[in-house]
């Protein structure tokens, strides 16, 4: 990993976006955290980070990122199955380009594998408008990228859990979840780790390509939500059949449930020369709660 100080533009500084940007200065590198809101720039002036606001959908001013480094963060709109911040950002870095450009995607382009273990080489077959807008993301930056000869990488990252980030107000609300039977596979990954990853993607001149991020021990949704519940001594919540969750549940939370996969994720352990802090999910939840009794 090159140990040169970088400099280092975030876009979407947000939750991992902070994280990655604290680790960053931490490691003495320039960083700056583009954000669409104000409380957004609260957040990074509280955190010491520098940032300002770019509004991703509207058309840009030329944006100029020679010599910088470039991680893309920032989700797609909410609706539709195209990514057009996306393509505003682009066509703003279009004269100006960067030396090197990281992706966030979602492992959710794989669609439903029904359970079967999957990894890079998996076809994309998006089922939700959310995935086709995460499919189209990527192919607008492989092909800018290629256009431009500048480096790639693209993470597909599963489900992110970590400090602040898990469902305790759905367990204490006493909302249902899908019985273990019915319940899908999902993949997770340790905030932290995913900070970890980002970061050596960022740096490391040898790694180029698609890598699945995701701690490769994946858990039914029923086994995760139970897993929290436990770990944090709340009461375990009521788990109904699938049939009885289509009346119950979101719209949201049944788009989830209608996906379920099992991602590998040796190429990324192999090309980024990493082991995981938290391998599995008893692990990460294990490090919650020593780190709330250490509050």
């Amino acid at each position: 990993m090159s140990n040169e100080h970088q400099k280092i533009i975030v876009i979407g500084c947000g939750y991992i976006g902070q994280l990655l940007a604290r680790q960053l200065q931490l490691h003495h590198h320039n960083v700056t955290g583009i954000v669409s809101s104000e409380s957004s720039v609260a957040e990074c002036k509280h955190n010491h980070i520098s940032c300002e606001i770019i509004n991703l959908d509207t058309t840009l001013a030329d944006i100029d990122l020679t010599a910088h480094r470039v991680i893309y963060l920032a989700p797609p709109p909410g609706t539709g199955r195209t990514d057009p911040r996306m393509t505003n950002f682009l066509h703003a870095i279009e004269n100006h380009p960067p030396e090197r450009f990281v992706l966030i995607s979602t492992t959710g382009v794989y669609g439903n594998c029904e359970g079967a273990w999957i990894d890079e080489a998996t076809a994309l077959n998006p089922t939700a408008d959310r995935a086709y807008r995460r499919v189209d993301a990527e192919q607008q930056v492989q092909q800018y990228c290629q256009a431009h000869h500048i480096p790639l990488v693209i993470l597909r990252v599963a489900g992110i859990y970590g400090p602040d980030k898990i469902p305790l107000a759905r367990i204490k609300s006493g909302l249902a979840i899908v019985n273990q039977q019915d319940s899908p596979f999902t993949n997770r990954i340790h905030a932290h780790d995913l900070v970890t990853v980002c970061e050596k993607a960022l740096l490391d001149q040898t790694i180029t390509g698609i890598y699945n991020v995701t701690d490769g021990h994946p858990g039914t949704m029923y086994e995760y939500f139970m897993g929290v519940a436990a770990a944090m001594q709340l009461p375990a919540p009521p788990a109904i059949s699938l049939e009885e969750a289509r009346h119950q549940l979101s719209e949201g939370m049944l788009s989830y449930m209608a996906e379920s996969r099992r991602i590998d994720n040796k190429k990324l352990l192999h090309d980024f020369a990493l082991s995981l802090q938290y391998p599995t999910l008893k692990d990460g939840l294990e490090s919650l709660v020593m780190g709330n009794k250490t509050k």
